[in-house]
């Protein structure tokens, strides 16, 4: 058996991503608080981390101790304008004690401006499909960010654009109500919007600190075909993997944005990101499927054999990652890239050391190729709720007791410690969390 540690380049960011709405708890006054009375959730949010009541400064503190540099945060639009024509300043406060208390633990924040959610305002008014928002959000990000760039210049405009559009108007997973046959059509006006506002916040952020990196975080899915001598499965493959991955891509690089109903055009777009953020997770087969228009017919899945999560949601397929991170340098060959997302359900903590593990020496692959992979943040520090999926599924490193707000330490915490102390991963780390796949991993 190969003795050996791998080893990141110095000042390689190890941290942890959260979302709002997910963590704050009692947040009322949004999209989601919303879908949640009308029960379109398994579960209500509540309390959710109690961070908005102050517990954050606990869950900063292991963050500290295990060794992590860095965590991405969202803040919450509702909050900060809860009506159109009112700012508040208390919750901006709350955000920039957030962000002091990090800064004073050594640990950097990355903000998100946009995660998911958004003021019943502005969902009243259809949220991202009328070409409105996007001075609406431009005036919301100059706001947050003259209040919050004494503590940060890393922002994340808007996290995963497809999956906001692709679940709230195809799928109907998401609280817009209008999935349908013009599912498809307005969930593309709904990219474009965003793309404008990314755009005219990405503008308004440089204007406000020169010195800003600015970028937003792409859900990144690579397909495979289910029978690669099947031409429909071939077709339904690409069909699906340009719907879901290419339209934000493909305008920031070209000004173009590539969609299963045809191109529109948005050269004010063309060029304006400092990294790309990339959420990564797992691979889907893709066959096609006459009975399955919901999904443009076709059906997406995981082979039987598969290392599944809990729940199935997620297959552990960590070779995907590297083709994802081959996919960004192609696509953005001046780019850094920062893992913006990564992580797996599992209550039980009994695929996540593996699953780590092995994504990590994935990363490591594409660092020694000399890509640009500028950091990893895991999904997530703390269990926390899954938007429709409510607490069904659990991605945290440390579990939550949700009706005592206990944190539970699990296995993975002391893992990824001793990665992020080591900048590193070692073959006795993996002996000793996930020895199922030391062998593979390092072999003798």
């Amino acid at each position: 058996m190969a003795e050996a540690t791998i080893h990141f380049p110095k000042g390689f960011l190890w941290g942890c991503a959260t979302a709002a709405h997910q963590v704050e708890g009692n947040n009322t006054n949004n999209n989601w608080y919303y879908w949640e009375e009308q029960g379109r959730t398994r579960h209500k949010a509540g309390l959710a981390c109690d961070w908005w009541g102050g517990r954050w400064r606990e869950d900063m503190d292991r963050a500290a101790e295990t060794g992590q540099n860095t965590h991405r945060l969202s803040i919450e639009w509702s909050r900060i304008q809860p009506t159109p024509d009112r700012w508040d300043e208390d919750a901006l406060e709350r955000y920039r004690a957030m962000l002091r208390g990090m800064n004073e633990r050594g640990i950097t924040p990355l903000v998100t401006l946009h995660h998911f959610s958004d003021p019943l305002w502005l969902f009243e008014q259809d949220s991202w499909e009328n070409e409105t928002v996007v001075p609406l959000f431009e005036k919301y990000v100059r706001k947050a960010v003259e209040a919050l760039k004494e503590y940060t210049n890393l922002w994340c405009t808007i996290n995963e654009p497809n999956v906001y559009a692709l679940n709230g108007y195809v799928a109907g997973d998401f609280p817009t109500g209008k999935s349908g046959h013009k599912g498809m059509n307005l969930a593309m006006r709904v990219l474009v919007n965003m793309l404008r506002a990314h755009a005219a916040a990405y503008k308004a952020i440089h204007e406000i600190q020169r010195e800003a990196r600015v970028g937003y975080a792409l859900h990144y899915r690579p397909m495979v075909a289910a029978r690669s001598w099947m031409p429909l499965d071939a077709l339904m493959r690409n069909i699906q993997y340009k719907g879901i991955n290419m339209a934000f891509p493909t305008a920031l690089r070209t000004g173009v944005m590539q969609s299963p109903l045809g191109n529109v055009r948005v050269p004010e777009v063309k060029g304006l990101q400092d990294y790309l953020g990339l959420n990564y997770y797992s691979v889907d087969t893709v066959k096609f499927d006459l009975f399955n228009p919901k999904e443009l017919f076709a059906r997406r899945y995981y082979p039987a054999h598969a290392d599944l999560s809990a729940t199935k949601f997620i297959a552990n397929i960590p070779e995907g990652l590297f083709d994802s991170l081959q996919w960004a340098v192609k696509t953005y060959p001046d780019l850094p890239i920062i893992i913006t997302e990564n992580g797996v359900e599992d209550p039980d903590d009994r695929i996540r050391p593996r699953y780590l593990a092995q994504h990590i020496q994935q990363v490591w692959r594409a660092v020694n190729f000399n890509w640009p992979v500028k950091g990893y943040y895991h999904w997530s520090l703390i269990d926390n709720f899954e938007w429709e999926r409510g607490w069904t599924q659990r991605f945290g490193l440390w579990g939550l007791d949700v009706e005592t707000q206990a944190r539970i330490r699990r296995p993975s915490v002391d893992l990824y410690a001793e990665i992020c102390r080591e900048n590193g991963l070692s073959s006795e780390m993996v002996r000793k969390y996930a020895p199922e796949v030391l062998e593979k991993m390092f072999p003798g």
